[in-house]
């Protein structure tokens, strides 16, 4: 009996290791924003829908990507990332460390390039006179994921 009880526990102590390494190393989806809590450039409509602009604000040295990756805690090497903004230049948003995060490209179904679908919707409301810059900058910051079901429903 006794010995039945301990590989019990030590299925349950494998269980729950396993568990922490799946949830430490899941891709983050959404940013946590108390390391990325968002950060705002312009509120200009004019500005932002120049021919150009966001590859005119676009300016991440490569220092300031490995350090969003360190304080993630994720080695960009084991998987797909982007270093994002929360906010994208294409409606407003800093090109700075409270606007970046690593978003992965692997994951399914919300990823980078649905993300990217959702920025480039945003950016053709806001230049077409349907949103303000600022109500889009507060729909992406908040929850990309809950702007992207509002505006385009499931990817």
């Amino acid at each position: 009996m006794g010995a039945m009880r301990q590989q019990f526990a030590n299925l349950c102590i494998i269980m729950i290791m396993l568990a922490a390494t799946s949830a430490f190393a899941a891709d983050p989806i959404l940013p946590d924003l108390k390391l990325t809590p968002g950060a705002v450039l312009t509120t200009d409509a004019a500005k932002i829908c120049q021919p150009g602009y966001s590859r005119e604000v676009r300016h991440t040295p490569g220092a300031l990507k490995h350090q969003v990756y360190v304080e993630y805690g994720i080695d960009k090497d084991t998987g797909h990332y982007e270093i994002d903004h929360l906010i994208p230049l294409g409606i407003g948003g800093a090109d700075s460390r409270e606007n970046l995060w690593p978003e992965s490209r692997d994951t399914k179904p919300w990823n980078a390039v649905v993300k990217d679908r959702l920025e480039n919707y945003l950016h053709g409301e806001v230049c077409s006179g349907h949103f303000t810059v600022a109500d889009a900058q507060i729909a992406i910051q908040s929850n990309w994921i809950a702007a992207y079901r509002k505006y385009l429903g499931e990817p």
